[in-house]
């Protein structure tokens, strides 16, 4: 029992560094390319491109959390914790959302994991909420500028 917890602990650990760079480097890229049309919120068509950005930011981070769940589900499916690929994805999505509706679970053996990636999941989603906000806020702030000049 004791090899098949470190095991999953092992696992969960490089799973919980692979995302958490994963994200960082996807929110490095989002800042990046938001900084590149910075100088066009400047611009006549500001609000357009103040939606432009959102929506990106958006889905740039619903591609990084997507990323990041079906790397689990490669990894339960690997792992052949559940018979399909399918299953490995639906389990993986539910849990890293912590919506967790329990109609289908991990053998004994790699229930851990999945509490690891609930985990994980709470505080990527947590992260891209405060970036997000983050990218909202600093929209709202030139918006106050460009009214005050």
């Amino acid at each position: 029992m004791g090899s098949v917890l470190f095991t999953q602990l092992g696992l969960g650990t490089v799973t919980v560094a692979v995302t958490v760079l994963t994200h960082l480097l996807g929110l490095s890229g989002l800042i990046a390319l938001m900084r590149l049309h910075t100088q066009r919120l400047m611009t006549a068509q500001a609000r357009f491109n103040q939606a432009a950005i959102l929506v990106g930011a958006a889905f740039g981070l619903f591609a990084l959390h997507t990323l990041e769940i079906w790397g689990y589900a490669a990894l339960y499916w690997v792992l052949k914790a559940v018979p399909t690929f399918e299953e490995a994805l639906y389990f993986s999505t539910v849990t890293y959302a912590t919506i967790g509706f329990g109609d289908l679970i991990l053998p004994r053996t790699w229930r851990i994991l999945g509490a690891i990636e609930g985990v994980n999941g709470v505080i990527l989603l947590g992260w891209s909420t405060a970036f997000f906000v983050s990218v909202v806020s600093q929209i709202r702030a030139l918006e106050h500028d460009w009214v005050a000049r």
